[in-house]
C-alpha cells in the first residue's frame, strides 16, 4: 500500500524506541541543515519497522508518503511505486517511467516530481524491492538534492539480513526486542480489559520481548484465556504463532536457503549426536542436506546476513524464533496416514487428471510398505506436482524412480514417467539427467523407442544418427490421436530443427487435449506450441498462444508452466520493442525460474532483457547479460538455447568492443550451423561474420570486401530459410554499414526492407531505428525519391497512396476502402519509407512523374470533390 499524509495523523504508540524516535526527529526536524538525509531502519520480521515508518508519517510536520514493497519484484515495478506515490492517477506515469529508465534517469524523475517543499519518503522492505529500482534509489541518495532544492528526506526499512548500499552520512538503527517494561505497555494498549497478572509474566517470558511475537500470540488467545479463565497452550507461542510473524520472511528466501535452514533446524532437533548447547555440527548439516539433496552453497550467504552464526564448527540460529519457525513451516511427515490413504489419492488424483494438485506422500519409510505399482504411482503423483510447482531437479528424481517401479508392470505409465523425466531435466538444463531418463526405456519398441534412441543421439550431438530415428516420429504423427504422443512428436521436430512441423503437430496435440478435457494437459501443450510458433517466428501467433496458457497455467496452479509462458511473452515483446512489457514479463518469469531451477525459461527472460537493452542502451549492458547465457558448462545458459542466443551476443559484443568473445561465439557457432539442425543458422552465420570482419576494417575494398560479401552471404541465404524479423534485422546491419561507407544511395534499399518488414511485424523500437538510418541516408529526409520503387508497394499500399496523392483524408480513404483510420496511417508509414519520403505532400509528384494512376484517379475524384464543395461553403 502507498499512501500520503500531511502530519494530522498521530503514529502508533512504540515502546523502548527512545534511540530509534531521537534519530527519526534528528532527520524530521525542518531547522535542520542536512536537508535530503537518510535514515535506514533494521529490524527482523515483526520488531516494529512498518510501526516506526507509520510513526514518522504521522509525526512528520509536511507531507510524507508512504510506499510499500510492490507485490512482485519486476524490473522497475518498485520506482513504478514510487512514482504512483508521488503522482497519484497521473495518467502519464507509465511513459515517465519508460522515459527516465536507467539509474540516473529514475533519480532525476523523482527529484523532479517533489518540488520545493519539505518531503519526507517512507520506503518499507528495501529488500523486496526489484534491483533495478533499488540501484536508482541509491544514485539518487548518493548525488544528493538538487542545487537550490531541499531535497527530500528518506525513511528506509530493510530486513535485518539485507545489505545496505554505502550513502555518505546516512545513519542506520536497528531495531532490538522489547525490554519487560516495553512489553507489558504493548500488553496493555493490545488488550482491553488488561490481561490477568499470571498470563503477563507468562506471555512477556516467552515472547521474549518480540513485539510481532506478542501481538501474534494475543491475537490467538481469545478473551478466556487471556482473562485467566482458561488454561493457556502450551506453549503459549507455539508454531502457528511463529509462522505469522516469519512466514512472510520465509517465503521470500530463495527456495534453496529454506530448504538449507529447514535441515539445520530439523539437525538441531533430531540428532542427538549433532545437537550441542552451543548449536548443531556443521558436519551433521553437511550429511543431512547430501541426504536429502539440499544444495550447501547458501550456507556461507545465510552466515554473512546473519541468519546463522557459525562457531567452533558448530551452527546456529541467531534468532531462535526464526529456527521454530522454519520447523514450523516444513512439511508434517505423515506416517500414520500414508498406509491408509497414500493409494486411495493417487489413484483419485491419477483418475481426475489433476496430478499437479495431488498431495505430496509420506517419507520413504511409510511408502516402502506399499506394492511396487502403488509406490510407483505415488512417485508419479510426486514427480507431476514438482513439475508442475516445484524445483524441476526434484522432480526429475520422482519421476524416474516412478519410471524404475513401473516399468514392466504399467508400461504406459512407466512411458509417462520417462518423457516427463526427460522434459523435468530439459526445463533445467541438465542433459546428463535427460540421457538417465531416456536410458530407462530398455523395454520400449516401436515409435517411443524411435524417439529415445533419436533424441539421445540429438544430445550427445550424433546428429547423422539422431535423424533417421526422429524424422520416423515425426512421420508418424498423423497415426497418433493421445496428445502425449503426439507432444514426442512435435518435440521430435524442433530436436530436427522443423519448427514448421513442431507447430504444426503441437496445434493437434492442443486440440486432441481439448477434445478430451485434458485440463492438466492443456497448460503443457500450450507451452510447447508457444515456444515451437517462437522458434517458427510466428511472434504474433506465440504471443497469443502464450496468454492463453499463461490463463490455463494460472488456473491450474501450474507455475512453471507459467514462467515458460512469461519468458515467451517477453521475447515476444522484446521483438516489438515494448520495454515495459519485457521488463514485466521476464521479471514475472524469473521470480519462478530462479528458484526452481528452471534453466530454459531463465535463459528465455534474460535474453528477452539483453534484446529490449540492446535495442533501448548500451551494447555494453546488453553484452553483460548476454554473455553467460552463451557460455558452456552449469553456470551457462540452457544448453539447447546457447546457440540461438549466439548471433545477438555477437551483435552486441561486437558494438561493445569485445571483438575476441564475439569471434570465439562465433566459432563455436560455425560448428552448430554445420550440424544443419537450425535452419536460419547459415545466414545467421553470415552476419556473424560480417559484424566481425566490419569490426575489423572489413570491407576497405569496397563492394568486394571481406564484409560486403558476408552481408550478401547473409541476405541470399535468409531468402530460403524464413523468420522474415532475422532477415530484417540483417537488412539493418548492412545498410547501417553501407551508411557508414558514405555509400547512402545502396543503402536506402536494405534499410526500406528493414523497415517495412518491421512495421509489418508492429516491431515499433527496430522501426524507429531503421528510420532513423534511413533518414540519414537522406532517402526519408528530403532526397530525391525512387520511382522505381513504386513496383515494391502491395496492390492496396498502392491504392491508398493514389488517393492520399490527391487529398484524401485517411478517415475518407478508410471509408472508401472499408479500412479503420489506424490501418490507412499504417499503410501510409510502408509507402512513405519503401517510396523514400517523408510525407504525403511528396505523393502527388510521384504520381505526377509518370507511376500508374489509372486505378485510383476516379476513387478519389468523389472524395476531393465533396471536400472542395464542403471547404466552398454554400453557395
Amino acid at each position: 500500500m502507498s499512501g500520503a499524509t500531511h502530519g494530522t495523523a498521530p503514529g502508533p504508540r512504540l515502546y523502548d524506541r527512545a534511540a530509534e524516535l531521537a534519530a527519526v526527529a534528528r532527520l524530521s526536524d525542518p531547522t535542520g541543515t542536512g536537508g535530503g538525509g537518510i535514515l535506514f531502519v533494521t529490524g527482523g520480521p515483526g520488531e516494529g519497522r512498518s510501526a516506526l515508518l507509520a510513526r514518522a508519517a504521522g509525526d512528520f510536520p509536511g507531507a510524507a508518503h508512504r510506499v510499500a514493497a510492490p507485490g512482485h519484484r519486476v524490473p522497475w515495478s518498485g520506482a513504478r511505486a514510487l512514482f504512483a506515490a508521488l503522482a497519484p492517477g497521473a495518467p502519464d506515469v507509465r511513459r515517465a517511467l519508460r522515459t527516465a529508465r536507467g539509474e540516473d534517469g529514475v533519480a532525476a524523475a523523482v527529484s523532479g516530481l517533489l518540488g520545493d517543499l519539505p518531503v519526507l519518503l517512507c520506503l518499507d522492505d528495501l529488500h523486496l524491492w526489484d534491483a533495478h529500482s533499488r540501484a536508482a534509489l541509491t544514485a539518487a541518495w548518493r548525488r544528493g538534492p538538487l542545487p537550490g532544492r531541499p531535497g527530500p528526506r528518506w525513511l528506509v526499512s530493510a530486513a535485518r539480513h539485507h545489505r545496505l548500499p554505502g550513502v555518505p552520512g546516512a545513519e542506520t538503527v536497528r531495531l532490538g526486542r522489547l525490554g519487560p517494561d516495553g512489553a507489558r505497555a504493548l500488553l496493555g494498549d493490545l488488550c482491553a480489559p488488561p490481561p490477568a497478572a499470571p498470563v503477563v509474566r507468562r506471555l512477556v517470558e516467552e515472547a521474549a520481548g518480540h513485539p510481532g511475537v506478542l501481538v501474534a500470540a494475543v491475537r490467538r488467545l481469545g478473551a478466556a484465556r487471556l482473562a485467566g479463565a482458561a488454561p493457556l497452550p502450551e506453549p503459549p507461542v507455539d508454531g502457528a504463532v511463529l509462522t505469522e510473524v516469519y512466514g512472510g520472511f520465509l517465503e521470500h528466501l530463495p527456495a534453496d536457503s529454506r530448504r538449507l535452514l529447514t535441515v539445520v533446524a530439523l539437525a538441531g532437533r533430531t540428532g542427538r549426536a549433532a545437537a550441542r548447547p552451543g548449536g548443531v555440527a556443521v558436519d551433521a548439516v553437511l550429511d543431512g542436506a547430501r541426504a536429502t539433496r539440499t544444495p550447501v552453497e547458501p550456507l556461507d550467504g545465510l552466515v554473512a546476513d546473519g541468519l546463522l552464526r557459525r562457531a567452533d564448527g558448530l551452527l546456529r540460529f541467531e534468532d531462535p524464533f526464526l529456527g521454530r519457525a522454519v520447523l514450523a513451516a516444513a512439511p508434517a511427515s505423515p506416517h500414520h496416514r500414508a498406509r491408509r490413504a497414500g493409494a486411495a489419492r493417487t489413484a483419485s488424483a491419477l483418475a481426475r487428471g489433476e496430478r499437479h494438485r495431488a498431495d505430496r506422500l509420506g517419507p520413504p519409510a511409510a511408502a516402502r510398505a506399499l506394492a511396487p505399482v502403488v509406490r510407483g504411482r505415488s512417485h508419479l503423483v510426486r514427480g507431476l506436482a514438482a513439475l508442475a510447482d516445484g524445483p524441476v531437479m526434484d522432480a526429475h528424481e520422482a519421476l524416474l524412480r516412478a519410471a524404475e517401479l513401473l516399468r514392466g508392470r504399467a508400461p504406459a505409465e512407466a512411458s509417462d514417467a520417462r518423457f516427463l523425466a526427460m522434459e523435468a531435466a530439459w526445463a533445467g538444463g541438465d542433459v546428463d539427467a535427460c540421457l538417465a531418463a531416456l536410458g530407462l526405456g530398455g523395454d520400449a519398441g516401436g515409435t517411443e523407442r524411435d524417439f529415445l534412441d533419436g533424441l539421445a543421439a540429438a544430445l550427445t550431438l550424433r546428429f547423422d544418427a539422431a535423424r533417421p530415428s526422429l524424422a520416423r516420429v515425426v512421420a508418424r504423427d498423423g497415426a497418433e490421436d493421445d496428445p502425449r504422443l503426439l507432444l514426442r512428436a512435435g518435440s521430435a521436430a524442433l530436436v530436427l530443427g522443423d519448427t514448421a512441423a513442431a507447430a504444426r503437430v503441437h496445434a493437434r496435440a492442443l486440440a486432441r487435449a481439448r477434445a478430451e478435457h485434458r485440463t492438466a494437459l492443456l497448460p503443457r501443450a500450450l507451452e510447447h506450441l508457444a515456444y515451437a510458433e517462437l522458434r517458427d517466428g510466428r511472434y504474433s501467433r506465440a504471443a497469443r498462444t502464450a496468454r492463453e496458457g499463461l490463463r490455463a497455467a494460472e488456473r491450474t496452479g501450474q507455475r512453471n508452466v507459467a514462467a515458460h509462458q512469461h519468458a515467451v511473452l517477453a521475447l515476444v515483446a522484446s521483438v516489438t520493442g515494448d520495454g515495459e512489457a519485457v521488463a514485466e514479463h521476464a521479471g514475472l518469469a524469473l521470480d519462478t525460474a530462479r528458484p526452481h531451477g528452471l534453466a530454459q525459461a531463465a535463459t528465455l527472460a534474460e535474453w528477452a532483457l539483453a534484446r529490449d537493452e540492446r535495442g533501448h542502451g548500451p551494447a555494453a549492458q546488453a553484452a553483460a547479460r548476454l554473455a553467460p547465457l552463451v557460455r558452456a558448462g552449469p553456470r551457462g545458459g540452457h544448453f539447447a538455447l546457447r546457440m540461438l542466443v549466439v548471433p545477438c551476443f555477437v551483435e552486441a559484443a561486437v558494438a561493445a568492443g569485445r571483438t575476441a568473445e564475439a569471434r570465439a561465439a562465433a566459432g563455436e557457432y560455425a560448428v552448430w550451423a554445420a550440424y544443419g539442425v537450425d535452419g536460419a543458422a547459415p545466414a545467421l552465420l553470415a552476419r556473424c561474420r560480417a559484424l566481425l570482419a566490419r569490426s575489423e576494417g572489413g570491407g576497405e575494398a569496397g563492394e568486394d570486401g571481406e564484409a560486403a560479401y558476408w552481408f550478401g552471404e547473409a541476405v541470399r541465404r535468409h531468402d530460403g530459410c524464413g523468420n522474415d524479423f532475422e532477415r530484417a534485422r540483417t537488412l539493418l546491419a548492412y545498410g547501417t554499414w553501407l551508411r557508414l561507407r558514405r555509400r547512402p544511395g545502396a543503402a536506402r534499399g536494405p534499410l526500406r526492407d528493414a523497415l517495412v518488414t518491421f512495421e509489418r511485424a508492429a516491431a515499433d523500437g527496430w522501426a524507429d531505428h531503421a528510420r532513423s538510418e534511413l533518414r540519414a541516408t537522406g532517402g526519408a529526409g528530403g532526397g530525391a525519391a525512387d520511382p522505381a520503387a513504386w513496383g515494391l508497394l502491395t496492390p492496396q499500399q498502392q491504392r491508398i497512396a493514389r488517393l492520399a496523392a490527391q487529398g484524401a483524408t485517411n478517415r475518407e480513404i478508410a471509408g472508401r476502402l472499408t479500412l479503420s483510420p489506424r490501418t490507412v496511417d499504417h499503410h501510409l508509414r510502408g509507402v512513405f519509407a519503401r517510396l523514400g519520403i517523408r510525407s504525403r505532400v511528396e505523393l502527388p509528384g510521384m504520381v505526377g512523374a509518370g507511376l500508374p494512376a489509372q486505378a485510383g484517379g476516379t476513387e478519389a475524384k468523389g472524395l476531393v470533390s465533396s471536400r472542395a464543395r464542403r471547404s466552398a461553403g454554400p453557395s
